[in-house]
């Protein structure tokens, strides 16, 4: 037991500046979800947009899951929740009460995305699931408001380094992330043929300058693409090699980082890469760490940013501060049993989550049980991280939104009412407005979600006709121009498919 205690610190130990660090840039990223979300707040959670209540209860909800979000149709209702998740996101990115601040921006991002799975993409689910370690972990002891009335208390950290079973927790999910999906890429594409990143470069939905620049050059795309596949197969054991730790977290970082990078550049996925590339931060040796500590961020552990504390501290009244003394005075646990019953809940946590992922491998092993799946979705252990697996999607095409004028002329409301046009865009992917309408249009073509397409036709058309009220359209037919990825280059012959269509109703 001994040498197993000396090989879990040597590998699961980390440096607390690098909790932080990460700490302030998932705040950050949950910043930039919540703005960019906010602008389709009435489209992607009020009954009036493309997921009304009702039609989430009926498709897509399961009894385990919890949403505050749900609660309302009202685009009003969804406003309040945004701001509230808004300011604990503000609260864990400046450090202040961080541990309160990370279980409530964890709860409403959870809330969040149950609110509307249809628009969610993996990197939505390693965000929540960080926030979730994140609520275990001591992330507020350095560069974070708690650190500076710590310091001010006498209680600063006296060293960096951090061991405990959530960092254990932590590591091992980074490392699930990029395992996982390499089991799960278990067709020739990856592993023998080496056609994977072509038929991902073919994706003209997804497709960015990059990757139109390197997409003629076969050769090239063989490499990069078992050069994917092994990075996420072998990269993350990296992490379980006791000796020349630093060294090896270092490769880890750089190396995954550039992998992120590169895919940023090639494809659009959103805030995917930012949330990959803050999920190995954490991972940053102190070495480095004392080099960002002393170069960039010195400054967050001066005392002048105590100031922040003051501005926090004026807005508690006297009877606020007495019932803080008492609720301290009298915790519900003693504080020598807190750490096990932790340490033992996030154990047992990991556990679970550990068996899950390979639950959804070919792994020879023992399966969930569909009776054992609630606490997955109860608490969003769920996770499954099959990124272009097991095959590369390849019905792409794009979107022709044909509106039925009473002058009789069809517009398209994807080009801004110009006359419809059927050829294929010069850029398919600027027809989204962000990644979150992308992802709801892939989930829009299969059969199995047919039941969410005259809710999208129907906000479509209204929104058209409120904004356009000299030139409304009393028909809208969403139709896609179905282009399959070919092999060798090979080019399909676009074929018109009509997904739905609606027409107002006479008065």
């Amino acid at each position: 037991m001994k040498h197993l205690e000396l090989y879990l610190r040597k590998v699961f130990t980390v440096d607390l500046r690098a909790l932080a660090l990460m700490r302030i840039w998932l705040a950050g990223i949950v910043l930039i979800d919540l703005a960019i979300r906010a602008t389709d707040m009435e489209a992607h959670y009020s009954n009036m947009g493309v997921l009304p209540l009702h039609v989430l209860h009926q498709y897509l909800w399961l009894p385990q899951f919890f949403s505050l979000h749900a609660l309302s149709g009202l685009w009003q209702f969804q406003l309040v929740l945004f701001i509230l998740a808004a300011g604990f996101a503000c609260c864990l990115l400046l450090g202040y009460k961080t541990r309160l601040a990370t279980a409530a921006t964890w709860l409403l991002l959870l809330s969040l995305q149950n609110r509307n799975p249809l628009i969610e993409q993996g990197g939505d689910d390693l965000l929540r699931m960080l926030l979730f370690w994140g609520i275990f972990l001591p992330w507020g002891r350095f560069y974070a408001v708690d650190a500076v009335q710590a310091c001010k208390q006498g209680v600063a950290p006296q060293q960096t380094s951090y061991f405990s079973a959530a960092t254990m927790a932590y590591i091992v999910q980074v490392g699930l992330v990029y395992f996982c999906t390499a089991l799960l890429k278990n067709s020739p594409e990856w592993h023998t043929d080496g056609t994977a990143l072509y038929y991902a470069l073919s994706l003209d939905q997804i497709l960015m300058p990059l990757g139109r620049l390197i997409y003629p050059y076969p050769e090239l795309l063989r490499i990069l693409t078992f050069s994917a596949y092994y990075t996420e197969l072998l990269l993350p054991f990296l992490l379980l090699i006791p000796f020349y730790n630093a060294f090896f977290r270092m490769v880890v970082v750089l190396v995954l980082v550039g992998f992120h990078i590169g895919i940023s550049l090639t494809l659009f996925v959103g805030l995917f890469y930012l949330i990959n590339i803050a999920s190995v931060a954490g991972l940053l040796p102190a070495s480095a760490m004392n080099w960002i500590d002393r170069r960039l961020l010195g400054s967050f552990r001066r005392p002048q940013l105590g100031q922040f504390r003051h501005l926090f501290g004026r807005f508690r009244s006297p009877v606020a501060l007495r019932v803080q003394v008492a609720w301290r005075s009298k915790p519900l646990f003693p504080k020598s049993l807190l750490a096990p019953m932790r340490n033992g809940f996030v154990a047992v946590a990991l556990l679970y989550c550990v068996w899950w992922n390979f639950s959804g491998t070919s792994l020879p092993i023992y399966k969930i049980p569909d009776s054992g799946r609630w606490l997955g979705y109860l608490l969003r252990l769920d996770q499954h991280w099959g990124m272009f697996s097991p095959t590369v999607f390849k019905d792409d095409g794009w979107y022709v939104l044909e509106g039925y004028t009473a002058s009789g002329i069809n517009i398209d409301l994807n080009q801004e009412g110009k006359e419809v046009n059927y050829s294929k865009p010069a850029s398919v992917v600027s027809l989204f407005k962000n990644d979150r309408w992308r992802k709801y249009s892939e989930n829009y073509l299969f059969i199995h979600n047919a039941y969410m397409r005259p809710y999208y036709c129907n906000y479509l058309m209204r929104r058209w006709n409120e904004a356009h009220p000299q030139q409304p359209i009393q028909q809208l037919e969403v139709l896609y121009m179905k282009e399959p990825s070919l092999p060798d280059y090979q080019l399909a012959v676009p074929t018109r498919e009509m997904l739905c269509s609606c027409a107002n109703q006479p008065e």
